[in-house]
């Protein structure tokens, strides 16, 4: 989902640029007036309290602003994005918008402001009034207009660049120009945008060659962390020596170990749209540890996929595949199989229980050949890549 407040002051083209964004983009476009406006002529409870504090002669308040703003969002929420004009206005505003992008559990991706001068923005509005026909483009209103955009706004800008979301584009350069430059911004925030996968499933389930396969076709990181480290074993790296060490003495792996080498992954990994975790995480810890690492590289899990398949349906793969070279030590034997699958369901489950609560997790039926299950994947993953545009 891609969030974007677009600032500048009266006569910066904010107008203009809206629609280019609301139509590239496909965002839903927020302007509280607008939003004010149409509440109050479908006469819905918000409009018409709206409209008597209006009456009145007062200011709407903050408490039914972001009442309008939150239905507006929660209604609209399929859609690729918003972009919000003109709020937030004031400090704590930004704040409030802060909340309520936390309680929807999405984010501001960045602030663009077009920086124009004030004789320039005073000059574009007086030149509109020639054929405007409008009261408010006059030389006092302007000036009024553009002090009041100073006193309240400027304290909203530095809060997002306290933030490190803020973008600044030279607004009195032509609208072709301006337009490149806030497309190159949103393609930059864009491609900040993973697509984060974490793939659950028995052994037995496909996991391993679903994931691969499906790396290969989306432009996805595969990460395995057992294949991680026989690779390490394989390169006679300081690592690698010390995790034979710990298989030959039938250690397991600790996570400060795999910690390093799957955050060496997440630095190293370049033009890609996305990883997909496949054995990690197996534990409570470990999930603790790999949302902590993605937001450390400013990312988080995006999707979490569990692949169904009943158990007596397992051990038959398990066992066939113990026939194979793709044989895994536990699939030695029967009473092995079960100590694996037990092992999963007393580690594992929970996890899975940790993150249908955070996420939601997304149930597939593994049942069936390999292209029938690929399918059922990569529509939720095709789904996922809507989601972040």
């Amino acid at each position: 989902m891609l969030n974007i407040a677009l600032f500048g002051p009266p006569g910066a083209g904010k107008g203009t640029q809206s629609e280019f964004l609301v139509n590239k983009y496909k965002l839903f476009y927020i302007s509280t007036g607008d939003l004010l406006r149409k509440e109050i002529k479908n006469q819905t409870k918000l409009g018409v309290e709206a409209q008597s504090i209006i009456a009145e002669g007062g200011l709407v308040s903050d408490e039914i602003i972001v009442q309008i703003i939150e239905k507006t969002i929660t209604d609209n929420f399929d859609s690729n994005g918003f972009l919000f004009d003109g709020f937030p206005r004031t400090y704590i505003q930004a704040y409030i918008l802060e909340g309520l992008m936390l309680k929807l559990n999405t984010s501001l991706n960045c602030l663009v402001s077009l920086n124009v001068p004030e004789d320039v923005s005073t000059q574009r509005l007086l030149d509109r009034g020639k054929t405007s026909g409008r009261s408010d483009d006059n030389e006092i209103v302007i000036r009024n207009r553009l002090r009041e955009y100073n006193d309240k706004t400027l304290p909203v800008l530095q809060f997002y660049k306290d933030k490190g979301i803020y973008k600044e584009i030279d607004g009195t350069k032509s609208i072709e120009n301006v337009t490149e430059d806030i497309n190159h911004i949103i393609k930059d925030e864009l491609s900040k945008s993973l697509l984060n996968i974490v793939l659950f499933g028995y052994p037995g389930s496909g996991r391993g060659s679903l994931g691969k396969a499906l790396a290969k076709e989306y432009g996805l990181e595969y990460v395995a962390t057992g294949a991680m480290l026989d690779s390490e074993i394989k390169t006679g790296s300081e690592i690698g020596n010390r995790i034979k060490e710990l298989y030959e003495n039938g250690q397991l792996v600790p996570d400060e170990i795999v910690v390093q080498l799957i955050e060496k992954k997440l630095a190293n990994s370049k033009d890609i749209k996305g990883f997909i975790f496949k054995g990690y995480p197996r534990t409570l810890v470990q999930s603790y540890i790999l949302d902590g690492l993605l937001k450390k590289h400013g990312s988080a899990i995006s999707k979490i996929i569990e692949i169904e398949v009943p158990t007596l349906e397992l051990i038959k793969r398990l066992d066939a595949r113990s026939k194979t070279e793709s044989a895994m030590p536990y699939d030695a034997s029967t009473a092995r199989i079960v100590q694996r699958l037990q092992e999963h369901e007393q580690k594992t489950i929970p996890v899975i229980e940790k993150y249908n609560q955070l996420h939601g997790v997304t149930k597939i039926d593994g049942l069936g050949n390999f292209e029938e299950v690929y399918k059922r994947i990569a529509y939720e993953i095709e789904n996922g890549f809507k989601n972040l545009r």
